[in-house]
């Protein structure tokens, strides 16, 4: 998943950026509903091995619990909960979980917040907002001109912030 190359616009090519689009947004829902499978198969993971444990700590209390320990309800939890099967269970669910996320933020601005920039872009268009002067401009290099001097004077204020901290 290249979200960063993949939500950037080229305003030179718009009737291709267009084309795209579609494609685009099915890609990353498709990523999405990937990593949604992947959750629900943690989940599923989790609810096999604690039912796993607690059936192993109520056959064998002696050897999962301890000799001499009741197999009561609170035992038997701190005993699949601090398993290392369930824990790493539980880990792996974690991931997912924030795999699903970043996935559905990526599918959304994708599906979204781009279309609607390509809409914009292409009202802008139709306006001959880029009809241009005599003089053609590069956009491409006006952005990244502008992007230095944003990088520049955040490099200066984290500069002075530093210096004040001393």
């Amino acid at each position: 998943m290249n979200y960063e190359n993949d939500i950037r616009i080229d305003e030179a090519a718009l009737d291709i950026e267009w084309l795209e689009q579609a494609s685009l947004a099915i890609k990353y829902g498709k990523i999405w509903a990937d990593c949604q499978k992947k959750l629900t198969e943690a989940e599923e993971l989790i609810k096999v091995t604690k039912a796993e444990l607690i059936q192993k700590a109520n056959e064998d209390p002696d050897k999962c619990l301890g000799i001499g320990i009741k197999p009561t309800g609170p035992n038997i939890e701190a005993y699949y909960r601090t398993h290392e099967k369930h824990t790493k269970a539980k880990k792996d669910w974690v991931a997912a979980q924030y795999e699903l996320n970043m996935a559905s933020v990526a599918k959304n601005e994708i599906s979204f917040t781009r279309k609607a920039a390509l809409e914009g872009l292409v009202t802008l268009h139709g306006q001959q907002y880029f009809a241009g002067p005599s003089v053609p401009r590069d956009i491409e290099q006006e952005r990244e001109q502008k992007e230095k001097k944003v990088d520049t004077g955040i490099g200066k204020t984290l500069t002075r912030r530093t210096r004040r901290a001393e």
